[in-house]
């Protein structure tokens, strides 16, 4: 099955220059937090199978949807059909209106299980919600609230007070970890800083030399890609770029089922991230067109976020991702580490600059996955104090 939007309509892609996150008003930004009634999640194991298809669904087009939540849907008609639908890229119908489209009758009294709260507001689309209530749904079961201040309760409330069963939780934690990017941007304004980390298994990235094409193997670089691809913004120091002239875009990953066709379009595979560069970049480097920050780095997740990056990946080179590591911008880590040694210090490091002076002082976490890729390991780790 091709990777779409809509796993059972035609998929759309966005092109270059595609408007940045449905937008809200500052009325709505300050608006009084809206009470909701939520009930227990009794009988919630009776959806937690369709729940499971709503979340491979929302995985689907994780690299498509940002800066909107990639988000899975499955309409369960009385009859005990099944229509699945995901979010379209920015500008496309939503997860809950390509599954309701699907289901066409057969939505009337049907059980609509969404990985994340419907909206109820207008953006570049109409509200959920709408589409919910007059397509005759009696029950409507949620894994996670949106904590958007465009909705946050409001697509419950809306929903309940239409009469329409409501029960949220099923799935819950696997659903906060799949959306926890845009979760994160919801709550903070800020992208998810991911700094990506390849080594040898002691630690070492370059030799004296220089020289450090390829310490991990093409597995290892294959996931890269796609971690490249579900980023909004890719950063670099410019030091990397003097060094490598690296292009930084997504070359050595394609979505599940090949490439996604636009109607009326050029296939595509993936949107490229924004490339960025700490510093300056020559005139002919690969990496333009770019944004060079001469800012401090605080400033520059803060732009980000503003420009609607929901998850931006710091991909080196040490000096850099250091720096972030340093000033306590980084959320979580994905350390690529093959089998291989340098057998002393004189090769660089993974990560470079004054480090902690004390083991009271160093950057703690938690291993959240490990993963065999060929050869090699990746590791996940997040950041405590911000997991």
């Amino acid at each position: 099955m091709p990777c779409g939007c809509s796993l059972t309509t035609t998929t759309l892609i966005p092109t270059a220059g595609e408007p940045a996150p449905e937008s809200v008003t500052p009325a709505e930004r300050t608006a009084k937090p809206r009470t909701v009634t939520t009930p227990t999640s009794r009988a919630g194991g009776r959806w937690e199978g369709a729940m499971d298809k709503a979340i491979e669904a929302a995985a689907a087009v994780r690299h498509l949807t940002s800066p909107n939540p990639w988000v899975g849907c499955v309409v369960i008609a009385p009859n005990g059909s099944a229509f699945t639908g995901a979010t379209s890229p920015p500008g496309g119908p939503h997860a809950e209106r390509h599954a309701l489209t699907s289901a066409g009758a057969a939505a009337k009294d049907a059980t609509l299980i969404t990985t994340l709260e419907p909206c109820d507001h207008q953006g570049r689309t109409g509200p959920c919600t709408d589409a919910i209530i007059e397509a005759g749904i009696r029950r409507a079961v949620i894994a996670v609230l949106d904590p958007d201040p465009a909705v946050s309760g409001a697509g419950v409330a809306r929903l309940q007070s239409e009469g329409i069963e409501v029960q949220v939780g099923v799935r819950q934690a696997e659903v906060e970890r799949q959306l926890l990017a845009y979760l994160h941007h919801r709550r903070t304004g800020r992208p998810w800083m991911v700094a990506k980390l390849a080594a040898s298994i002691d630690g070492r990235t370059a030799a004296p030399d220089g020289t450090s094409q390829w310490i991990t193997s093409l597995e290892a670089r294959t996931d890269a890609h796609r971690l490249r691809a579900v980023s909004d913004a890719v950063i670099v120091g410019a030091g990397t770029v003097r060094a490598d002239d690296p292009s930084l875009t997504v070359r050595h990953w394609t979505p599940p089922g090949g490439r996604v066709w636009s109607d009326g379009r050029e296939p595509t595979t993936v949107v490229q991230p924004r490339r960025v560069v700490v510093g300056s970049a020559a005139r002919g480097a690969r990496i333009h067109p770019c944004l060079q920050w001469e800012g401090s780095l605080d400033d520059l997740v803060v732009r980000l976020g503003t420009d609607g990056a929901t998850q931006a990946l710091i991909e080196g080179g040490p000096a850099a991702a250091g720096a972030f590591v340093r000033a306590g911008l980084v959320d979580s880590f994905v350390v690529y580490l093959a089998p291989a040694l340098f057998a002393g210090d004189d090769g660089a490091p993974i990560l470079s600059g004054p480090g902690a002076q004390s083991i009271h002082d160093i950057v703690r976490g938690k291993i959240t996955a490990v993963e065999r890729l060929g050869p090699d390991v990746r590791i996940d780790m997040a950041v405590t104090d911000t997991a």
